[in-house]
């Protein structure tokens, strides 16, 4: 069987395009092998605006902003590989971790399997979040494992520690690449790629957030009241809400103590998880004497957006996105080596890993 150098990528719950963005900006390393964008489809307007302005020169034409449930799938465009990072309400550690059982979210993964089943691409990407393992006492996800072998495909299931590829972030997530079995037995078999060259990468917050230009978009900073601006006077780099001395009248009251309220950024070390939402305190601090939120362009470059990747939307709009995206230099590295496969191009790899 003759493979094509390009393909093409259809993805599912796209979000702003940082699969796509490191989907696209992955090549193999002869050059030779690339990929190019088919379809996306996300139900959320701001999030299809930004995608297709990054992507498709602002054509929306195949960017399908409707709900997935609704989304037919027989006008989609044949794909030779596909891309899907479902919903992780229903897995994440935050949340009720009802996995398969919520009626709204678990089972959006399915609509991946049917993409799979119609198009049979030559491979796929999905991305969840690494509570995902454990949902419904871990039978969920051999379900949604069993589900996409069944599809037609073998599977290298790893927990990316995108900290370790280069990412300024402690960012923790399961990737599930398939490979159709057809193709698996002729060779072209996926391997995790190894972390050993990222290993020397400049990770911290400080460089991710230095330098970035005056006439960057999202990059606002919003203005907080006297007394959070007070809160965080006494809270030192890499400390939270929990953790600083400061006057009783200026600490919160609660019986969960989540670990990023009024969290700062230790400078000399990566950020922690970049988040989609919450209330009052999630939203990420800078180290400096500002004391400051982050700005949208700051959680960008800590998700590793290019500056001048334009996010469509308001504040908390914006912030979402970015909060939801996979890192898109860490996922290229992935998209690279699943290139490298097709172009049976041997690189550094590792055993596959499920531990945190």
């Amino acid at each position: 069987m003759n493979i094509s150098t390009e393909f093409r990528l259809g993805e599912l719950f796209s979000g702003p395009g940082g699969i796509a963005c490191g989907a696209h900006n992955a090549k193999s390393d002869d050059g030779k092998y690339t990929i190019k964008h088919a379809w996306a489809s996300d139900f959320d307007a701001d999030t299809c605006k930004t995608y297709a302005k990054n992507h498709c020169g602002g054509d929306e034409s195949t960017v399908y902003c409707e709900d997935v449930r609704d989304l037919d799938i027989n006008k989609l465009s044949d794909i030779d590989a596909f891309a899907y990072g479902f919903p992780c309400n229903s897995f994440s550690n935050v949340g009720e971790h009802q996995g398969l059982d919520n009626d709204k979210f678990g089972m959006l993964y399915w609509y991946g399997i049917e993409v799979l089943k119609k198009f049979q691409p030559k491979w796929f990407l999905a991305e969840n979040v690494s509570g995902m393992k454990s949902a419904g006492a871990g039978e969920h996800f051999k379900q949604i494992l069993k589900d996409m072998e069944d599809a037609g495909y073998v599977l290298v299931t790893n927990m990316y520690k995108f900290e370790q590829y280069g990412v300024p972030q402690t960012r923790h997530r399961i990737i599930i690449v398939g490979i159709r079995k057809d193709l698996d037995a002729q060779g072209y078999k996926f391997r995790v790629p190894s972390p050993e060259p990222y290993k020397d990468i400049d990770i911290s917050a400080r460089t991710a957030l230095s330098n970035i230009p005056k006439t960057a978009t999202n990059n606002e900073i919003r203005k907080l009241n006297a007394k959070v601006k007070e809160r965080l006077s006494y809270i030192k780099p890499g400390e939270n809400v929990w953790t600083a001395e400061m006057p009783e009248e200026l600490r919160i009251k609660t019986k969960t103590k989540i670990s990023q309220i009024y969290r700062k950024l230790d400078p000399d070390k990566p950020s922690y998880t970049v988040t989609a939402a919450g209330g009052g305190g999630t939203f990420m601090y800078h180290w400096s004497d500002e004391q400051r939120e982050l700005t949208n362009r700051e959680r960008a470059r800590i998700q590793t957006f290019p500056d001048e990747y334009e996010f469509v939307g308001n504040y908390q709009s914006v912030r979402k996105q970015i909060g939801m995206a996979v890192p898109p230099k860490g996922v290229e590295i992935i998209f690279r080596a699943i290139l490298n496969t097709f172009a049976k191009i041997d690189y550094p790899w590792v055993e596959p890993n499920m531990t945190e």
